[in-house]
């Protein structure tokens, strides 16, 4: 794998998304669930609400980094905000 440049805090993404869909996966067979409505009007699983989070956290940081709000540590505490809502109310 010398052809893509993997530094630790890509290892890091992909052990943890990897980890996050063992996680679900395991959740989701253990305490299997009837999806829900929340505040977007649509049923979602624990899934979509992962897939929602994963997204919308995608987009923080993009525009994080265009906008060179601040160190983008930073960042991270504003997605964990986020993902806190998105499994709360959607």
């Amino acid at each position: 794998m010398t052809w893509m440049a993997w530094t630790t805090p890509t290892a890091i993404f992909f052990i943890v998304t990897a980890a996050l869909l063992a996680v679900f996966t395991v959740i989701g067979i253990k305490y299997p669930e009837t999806p829900r409505r929340g505040i977007l009007r649509i049923d979602t699983t624990r899934g979509d609400r992962l897939f929602i989070t994963l997204l919308g956290s995608a987009f923080i940081n993009l525009i994080w980094l265009g906008l060179e709000v601040g160190p983008q540590p930073w960042a991270l505490l504003v997605c964990l905000v986020y993902a806190a809502a998105v499994f709360r109310w959607v």
